[in-house]
């Protein structure tokens, strides 16, 4: 019998607090964000939502975590540093991928001091830091997408790019025979967010891979989860998206929530069998919500 791969998805733990951001860091666009924070966000992202999420996941023991964006809530040096504590808790980057999402790009930074903090769990298995990245885990591929350049105000759009959009379709065609399983922060289909928030480019993106196909995608930043549908060269492709990670659900329908994909290969393909778990208030605890069933080519 094959064995079955699990992979736990996540999304938008917003983990970090801005607390600790002075005057001069909040003097451009995160001025917004941090009263966003103040007004809102503090109340919904809360540390005890996170904890109950890192003691499921380990009690569970999937064989790799992906997480789809958005760890920080402003993108400040401080918040960096706290969610690269966090992601050494939560695993070794071997067994941990991450894709930035629009919060962790929230004005241009450098490298070294924001990002680079995480950069082992960046990585391609090649060594380098070069967006699609590729992680090689079983009968898996994942590939990661950086889909979040800093925006204006008021916007938390995102960008694939030409260059990134061509050596991912170089990539797609060479891991045939693959679950090839594509991260991105951005949602790629247009119902999923408000114009402010879509994926610009996600009609050059979805012509790609009407072209090469793909086994599933995994995104975060619309805060709810969703189930949409791309079209595939032979068969549509599943587009799964999850809510924070730490929501408390102060916000109808935006309860914290996360992904089990247990992957087995099947004849002609592969079957995905996919767990929501997601957070009660009641117990403080993750428990299981719902079960379905994806066949995919891969």
């Amino acid at each position: 019998m094959p064995k079955t791969f699990c992979l736990a998805h996540l999304s938008d733990p917003h983990l970090t607090s801005p607390n600790a951001a002075g005057a001069r860091e909040l003097f451009n666009k995160r001025l917004l964000g941090y009263l966003s924070w103040q007004l809102y966000r503090r109340r919904e992202h809360r540390p005890e939502v996170l904890k109950a999420l890192t003691q499921d996941l380990k009690a569970h023991n999937p064989d790799h975590i992906a997480i789809t964006g958005d760890l920080t809530q402003l993108g400040l040096r401080c918040e960096y540093r706290q969610a690269a504590d966090w992601l050494a808790q939560l695993g070794p980057p071997a067994q941990v991928t991450v894709v930035p999402g629009n919060h962790d790009r929230y004005v241009a930074a450098s490298w070294q001091e924001s990002l680079g903090l995480w950069e082992d769990y960046l990585k391609s298995d090649a060594g380098k830091c070069l967006f699609p990245l590729r992680r090689e885990r079983g009968p898996v591929v994942l590939l990661g997408i950086d889909s979040a350049p800093p925006t204006a105000p008021f916007l938390a759009t995102g960008s694939v790019g030409q260059e990134q959009l061509k050596r991912l379709a170089e990539r797609l065609e060479l891991e045939l025979g693959r679950c090839r399983i594509l991260l991105i922060h951005h949602p790629p289909h247009p119902d999923a967010v408000k114009p402010r928030k879509r994926l610009t480019d996600q009609a050059e993106l979805g012509k790609l891979l009407a072209r090469t196909g793909c086994g599933l995608i995994l995104h975060g930043h619309s805060h709810r989860w969703q189930l949409h549908w791309l079209k595939g060269p032979k068969a549509p492709i599943p587009v799964l998206g999850a809510p924070s990670a730490s929501a408390w659900g102060v916000r109808r329908g935006s309860r914290a929530r996360y992904h089990l994909c247990r992957i087995t290969q099947s004849d002609g393909g592969f079957q995905i069998e996919v767990e929501i778990r997601g957070f009660c208030q009641r117990v403080h605890r993750f428990l299981p919500e719902g079960l379905f069933r994806l066949e995919t080519l891969g």
